[in-house]
């Protein structure tokens, strides 16, 4: 009885999440570290000649595999670096999976943007981006699997819906844009604030025949990085999202500690925690070597959801690459 109590909570919670989750897209707690699907003005906005980032977020994975998203992006300046104006060109594949597999969405995205340098010492820029995406969605209805149906006669042993174990498909175009500004007062620290909208041509989904349209999604980003002494710094970042009446509210900072700041690429630890708020606590951990950064993160879920999750919200890592040259930075960027 016991048993059979929980999974009925489980299987109500889902429904109630998945009914107010349909319009949302994937996204990421670690929203920092996945420039290209935060907004495709960060395309090209960094200090190096090209960045590759990795991505990979499991969540809810004791209710049955619920969603597991996993991004990898390159992208790179063709006319090279300077304080001047900075052209960006990127691609990402992203892939979407929830229901153990049985609903899959899979995303190529080709990005570009344009920085203008507002001032002479280049401490300000604006940029604007825009992205091209290519979607396939597919359901493989034999991974699908339902309770037994029951009637007046009691457990008939058969449920109501019929797929025949088809596999049904669905593809898409989509188009992204936005609008970043970046900033400094001093040449040491720095912040951002941006607006990116995608789905802007309201591509339509449809697997029986019935089109749904995709509704836009309007995320607002700010944030930065504040030196308070030689060995450490504050990283902040936040985000709000607005989809199809869904809201989303995620902030935090972490603490830079630096190892050895007197060299060109110092050693860091950071330290920090973000919030969704009414959602979850996101405990974070990176470290930075090299030219190389990795962050790992913890979904503690608060929600009401916790009673099926049993608290456990999700597990994600970033992985960073960014090839920078061993000279002093001549424009300054996000710190992802």
């Amino acid at each position: 009885m016991w048993i059979l109590r929980n999974r009925l909570i489980a299987t109500i919670l889902l429904l109630h999440c998945c009914y107010f989750l349909t319009a949302q897209d994937p996204h990421f707690s670690q929203f920092f570290a996945s420039p290209l699907t935060l907004n495709p003005a960060f395309t090209g906005k960094f200090h190096g000649t090209y960045r590759i980032a990795l991505n990979n977020r499991d969540q809810w994975p004791t209710i049955n595999q619920a969603f597991r998203t996993s991004t990898l992006a390159a992208d790179f300046k063709p006319l090279g670096e300077d304080r001047n104006n900075i052209w960006g060109v990127g691609v990402m594949g992203l892939a979407d999976q929830s229901a153990a597999g049985a609903l899959k969405f899979n995303y190529v995205s080709l990005s570009t943007a344009y920085h203008i340098t507002l001032d002479d010492n280049g401490y300000h820029q604006l940029g604007l981006g825009f992205q091209g995406t290519f979607a396939n969605m597919i359901l493989n209805t034999a991974l699908l699997s339902f309770e037994d149906q029951l009637t007046v006669d009691g457990f008939t042993g058969v449920s109501g819906e019929t797929f025949n174990n088809a596999t049904l498909k669905s593809r898409y175009f989509d188009l992204n844009s936005g609008i970043l500004y970046t900033g400094s007062t001093n040449g040491s620290n720095f912040f951002y604030a941006g607006v990116s909208m995608y789905h802007v041509n309201r591509p339509k989904q449809s697997f029986t025949g019935v089109a749904t349209e995709l509704k836009p999604r309007t995320t607002v980003q700010a944030g930065g990085f504040f030196p308070f002494s030689d060995h450490a710094s504050l990283h902040l970042s936040a985000l709000q999202s607005f989809q199809a009446g869904v809201r989303e509210t995620v902030a935090g900072g972490a603490v830079q500690l630096i190892a050895n700041p007197l060299d060109e690429k110092p050693t860091s630890l950071y330290v920090g925690a973000w919030t969704r708020f009414k959602d979850a606590m996101i405990p974070y951990l990176g470290v930075e070597f090299g030219d190389l950064r990795f962050g790992a993160s913890y979904d503690v879920n608060t929600s009401a959801l916790r009673t099926a999750s049993s608290g456990a919200g999700g597990i994600e890592i970033s992985l960073i690459y960014t090839r920078r040259p061993s000279t002093d930075r001549p424009v300054l960027c996000p710190k992802f």
